[in-house]
């Protein structure tokens, strides 16, 4: 390693290194090259020599990411919970009142239950009984696009 520092020592500031990194980011990446240093470490202890350090550092880490890393990443993931509203994007729906934004007018019919809704283009206006599809939703407005059937 560097002549000046052990080899241990190398290694332990490579484990410290790794750990700060993944502090910052929390990714669960540099954390199989902290285990990997641990390993390299202890191979170190042991008296190996600086190939088999980095051999061991290389090939513990590289393995551990490839089996563990998927598996790990769900947990980070954060679960988005739909919400009753998120189902009806995508779905259409029959226009009960003319959706005129200037006006401030719009109302569909969508599984049962009317909406406020809201042209996707401004100065557009969706008469009534025109079939539309929901693109997003705005607080409690779903907005709305014309099917290419009416079109």
């Amino acid at each position: 390693m560097i002549a000046l520092i052990p080899p241990v020592y190398f290694w332990l500031i490579v484990l410290i290194a790794c750990l700060v990194i993944e502090a910052g980011t929390t990714q669960l990446l540099t954390i199989w090259f902290a285990v990997g240093s641990v390993g390299a470490m202890i191979a170190a202890a042991l008296g190996f020599g600086e190939l088999v350090q980095i051999s061991v550092c290389l090939v513990l880490s590289i393995v551990l990411l490839i089996l563990l890393r998927p598996m790990t990443r769900n947990l980070l993931r954060p679960r988005q919970d739909r919400t009753n509203a998120d189902r009806i994007l995508g779905q259409t729906a029959v226009v009960i009142q003319t959706i005129d934004d200037r006006n401030g007018t719009g109302q569909i019919r969508l599984m049962g239950q009317v909406w406020t809704a809201r042209a996707v283009q401004n100065e557009e206006i969706i008469s009534e009984g025109e079939t539309v599809v929901v693109r997003q939703i705005s607080g409690v407005k779903a907005i709305v696009e014309r099917c290419e059937v009416n079109r």
